[in-house]
């Protein structure tokens, strides 16, 4: 059983029945055969499914919300907007996107094939295994189960074991919404079933979480050749130049920095800002930051820490900063966190230096670095001088200079004075680059990244043969003069023309 525990009080609220590995194989012929007659669906006929999952979800906000902050340890008001909220609107992007996402795209011929017509099509590859993690339980589940369901396909869901109040919600609510049996399929359990259901060879695989256990499910899918999509981790920059709207900038780096108490793979992890105004963007920073609310009622800011290992390492980072000459601004030192509390007070630090820990690995936790600056060419080199590159905040008043700035960012998404926004607008992808991930999800490809896309040519099959079909024989003079007329810079049709006459009649 695994105990779904509340951070912020400690107390066990429920306990939840884990799937045996023995019955790992047995999820995957379920799906199988559920996936045949959701996929002879139409599409359209799909997404009255979503739609009744959509008016359910509307109807339960309070409860759901309920579950979400008992369940993370996140304030109510941050699980219903960044949660919750992102999966409705992405359920209403797919009942508005999806049918045309999977129809038949109709492409241009090229002269060499005049007559025939060119199409894709896309095909349901199966069952799909999507991993979640427990950052964001509801949305990072629901969001790739719902869009490989739009594709035709079956999941099977392992949701995090930190959280399995929600992987019980999502269970639940695909079943009220009279989705059929065992199309969603939630797989609760620990890091030895999310193994044992990599090894059963599901069609796909969508995994979000660590950089080290994605590059493990890395190794085995291609083992197996399965293809993957990994959402992983990310150390995000945040650049401010000295004519940016200061205000806005330093409000911005708080939430994007101690939003869901810094536990996000889009969190800014590394503040870089111009040495004119560096001074001022910390003092206004250290005053919102130390005014901030923590605590577990309707009207603070910040919650606990969801998953107790990942406060180890937030000591460690802070720890290894102090050590090398960095100073706290706010926040407790590590030697001052209470041991058995899951509550990080908010970490803002100075005097940083680029090789640091809590410069370079991700730290998941609410802290908050900040590095001064000089030159433009200075802030692109930091701001690329990580493993990472998931996402990266620009701020400035020269438009002109933050967007050439954003495209020499090596990095998956990107905003222009605002923060972590891109994961928030369904018709963007969003994905990765370097060890960040494999691949991108949202968008049009979000759905057909879990479809095979077959690409097809039609011919009215009326003529008799083909130029390029045997025999050869007296093809390859008229061929020449056929080519550097429709490739070439001498457009002499009549000699094209008399050069096809002359193929085609050899090959008769």
């Amino acid at each position: 059983m695994l105990k779904a525990i509340n951070p912020a009080t400690g107390k066990q609220i429920k306990e939840i029945e884990e799937v045996q590995l023995s019955q790992a194989g047995e999820l995957y012929q379920k799906a199988e055969q559920a996936q045949k007659l959701w996929n002879a669906k139409p599409v359209k006929e799909r997404l009255e499914y979503f739609k009744a999952l959509r008016l359910l979800m509307a109807s339960k906000l309070e409860s759901l919300t309920t579950i979400l902050h008992a369940d993370t340890g996140k304030p109510k008001p941050e699980a219903l907007a960044t949660d919750i909220v992102p999966v409705l609107d992405f359920i209403q992007h797919l009942e508005k996107t999806a049918e045309s996402a999977l129809s038949k795209q109709n492409k241009p011929t090229t002269m060499m094939f005049w007559g025939k017509k060119s199409y894709i099509e896309y095909m349901a590859r199966g069952t799909i295994l999507i991993i979640s993690p427990w950052n964001y339980p509801l949305q990072l589940a629901m969001v790739p189960v719902l869009s490989a369901l739009a594709g035709g396909n079956a999941a099977v869901l392992k949701p995090s074991e930190v959280t399995p109040l929600t992987g019980k919600l999502i269970e639940l609510l695909f079943k009220e919404a009279g989705f059929p049996p065992h199309l969603v399929q939630v797989a609760q359990g620990g890091k030895e079933l999310g193994e044992a259901l990599v090894k059963e060879k599901p069609d796909y695989i969508f995994f979000t979480g660590s950089v080290k256990t994605g590059k493990v499910i890395q190794e085995q899918a291609a083992k197996d050749l399965i293809p993957t999509t990994l959402e992983l981790g990310g150390k995000d920059p945040l650049i401010v130049f000295e004519d940016a709207n200061l205000d806005r900038a330093a409000k911005a780096a708080v939430w994007g920095s101690f939003t869901n108490s810094g536990q996000v793979c889009m969190s800014t992890e590394r503040v870089y800002v111009q040495r004119s105004v560096y001074p001022s963007f910390v003092r206004k920073v250290q005053e919102l930051t130390v005014s901030l609310k923590q605590g577990s009622s309707l009207n603070d800011d910040i919650g606990t820490m969801t998953d107790p290992r990942q406060i180890q390492t937030v000591r460690e980072h802070v720890a290894d900063a102090l050590n090398n000459g960095a100073k706290l601004m706010a926040g407790n030192l590590p030697e001052e966190m209470e041991e058995d509390s899951m509550y990080i007070r908010p970490i803002l630090l100075i005097d940083v230096k680029q090789d640091m820990k809590i410069m370079q690995e991700e730290t998941f936790g609410p802290v908050m670095p900040i590095m001064p600056f000089d030159t433009e060419e200075e802030a692109v080199e930091l701001a690329n001088g990580t493993i990472y590159g998931l996402n990266a905040s620009v701020w400035s008043s020269d438009l002109e200079r933050a967007e050439r700035v954003v495209s020499r960012i090596v990095t998956g998404n990107a905003s222009v004075n605002d923060v972590m926004l891109t994961v928030m607008n369904p018709n963007l992808p969003f994905g990765g680059v370097k060890q960040s991930g494999i691949g991108s999800y949202h968008g049009e490809n979000g759905i057909r990244i879990f479809c095979h896309e077959k690409s097809v040519m039609t011919d009215p099959g009326k003529k008799g043969t083909e130029i390029q079909w045997f025999p050869y024989r007296g093809k390859y003079k008229p061929f020449k003069a056929l080519f550097q007329t429709v490739y070439g810079t001498e457009k002499n049709w009549k000699q094209a023309a008399q050069a096809f006459r002359t193929i085609m009649k050899h090959s008769k």
